[in-house]
């Protein structure tokens, strides 16, 4: 059996030959008039393309003696690139595990008298403290997935207060696990939903940052503000830290988060780390911004339930009622 081709109504046809008939093959579309050729070293062409010829042992057929086939429209195939196309009204799901621990959390401050929107900021200062910080992309798929951020403008607010919240758990837990749950969470951020402010863009170590970050640190520890400072008294470069950066750069700029919003972020994210001298002093200084000791409670006990999430144990950590003595 021999196999040609001839080229007709921008279609290449191949036929076959056996024991003396011709058949069509379905036909070959061409996407473009470029003349195509076969890759077979025992195919010949003259030059006025009116034959074509092979080997010495096959026959030589002219083309211009083979019947016309009937014209055969074929549908175009389009490759998987071609036709798969982004649905960008489908918002990815969340894990069921990780919706459950969501739900419990925001139900449990719902109970408090505290903002409902700071439960989520809890939530990211656990996880990001926790042994998987790379799951904070749980909790923005998971709030996205939520009616009051179904717009970019407010995705775009949300992820600012996501952001700030990772950005100052950076002087809590360290830079590493921050970038890991910012890095994972970009990755389901559409481009509509990107927020692009800087937050500390021209920030100086000056005076101003000096104050204000002394001005956050006493209204935490007040009366224990000398006192917890005179620790370092040996170690002089913790006090700096403390003064300039801890609480000048990070933990006392409102550009982004309020009081009570930076609270939910130190207090968790310390406490998620089983420090019991820092725990101590935040959550008194949680009780000194205001908030009840009943909803102080309600707070360590949404910390303990993210721990247990992940197996971790906080045995270290004092009570809210060990502390409220020295409130």
């Amino acid at each position: 059996m021999c196999r040609y081709y001839t080229a007709c109504m921008r279609q290449v046809y191949l036929y076959t030959i056996s024991a003396g008939s011709l058949k069509w093959a379905p036909p070959l579309i061409l996407n473009n008039s470029c003349p195509i050729s076969v890759p077979k070293s025992q195919l010949q062409y003259n030059n006025n393309l009116s034959t074509i010829s092979r080997s010495s042992h096959t026959r030589i057929y002219p083309t211009c003696n083979l019947s016309k086939p009937t014209y055969q429209p074929q549908p175009r195939k389009m490759s998987s690139s071609s036709t798969t196309t982004t649905n960008t009204t489908t918002t990815p799901q969340p894990d069921p595990r990780y919706v459950q621990l969501f739900q419990d959390l925001s139900t449990r401050f719902a109970q408090t008298s505290l903002p409902p929107e700071k439960w989520y900021i809890l939530a990211i200062s656990t996880i990001v403290a926790s042994p998987d910080p790379e799951r904070c992309d749980q909790l923005y798929l998971h709030l996205i997935n939520q009616e009051p951020y179904s717009t970019p403008s407010a995705r775009q607010a949300l992820v600012r207060r996501l952001r700030e919240a990772l950005f100052k758990s950076i002087i809590i837990v360290g830079v590493c696990k921050p970038i890991e749950a910012i890095l994972a969470i970009s990755k389901y951020e559409r481009d509509e939903d990107k927020d692009y402010t800087f937050t500390r863009e021209g920030w100086q170590c000056d005076q101003a940052n000096h104050d204000r970050g002394v001005a956050w640190l006493e209204k935490l520890y007040a009366r224990n503000t000398a006192g917890t400072l005179d620790f370092f008294r040996a170690h002089k470069d913790f006090e700096w830290l403390s003064k300039e950066i801890t609480y000048g750069l990070f933990l006392s700029d409102r550009g982004v988060l309020d009081d009570l919003d930076t609270q939910m972020v130190v207090l968790p994210a310390i406490m998620s780390q089983n420090l019991k001298n820092e725990t101590h002093w935040h959550i008194r200084g949680t009780r000194r911004l205001g908030v009840s000791m009943k909803d102080v409670k309600v707070v360590w006990e949404c910390i303990q339930l993210v721990a247990k999430f992940y197996g971790v144990v906080l045995d270290k950590v004092p009570t809210v009622e060990e502390v409220e003595s020295d409130v």
